[in-house]
């Protein structure tokens, strides 16, 4: 018996190696790793926390509000910013 194939329809999907919430969602690198900015992890890169609940490195999120495209939202939801703490 031979099987005739009429169509074939494929799918793919992607995801990220790691969990999303052990990354920047700006430079996508792990909370305890160091930000594109710096040279070795701890170099003064903290990681501050929004009224949104989403966490940056403090350099890449001072990058990203000092953007003139951005209007001084969150990068992940486009909520107005507002950084409730810093942790170092």
């Amino acid at each position: 018996m031979k099987v005739k194939i009429k169509s074939w329809t494929m799918a793919a999907y992607w995801t990220w190696d790691v969990k999303e919430d052990d990354l920047c969602g700006i430079c996508h690198n792990a909370y305890d790793a160091c930000c594109p900015q710096c040279s070795m992890p701890g170099d003064d890169c903290s990681l501050v926390w929004g009224q949104c609940s989403h966490v940056f490195h403090l350099h890449c999120i001072e990058q990203w509000l000092a953007s003139q495209t951005n209007g001084g939202t969150c990068p992940m939801d486009r909520k107005t910013w507002s950084t409730v703490s810093a942790a170092t």
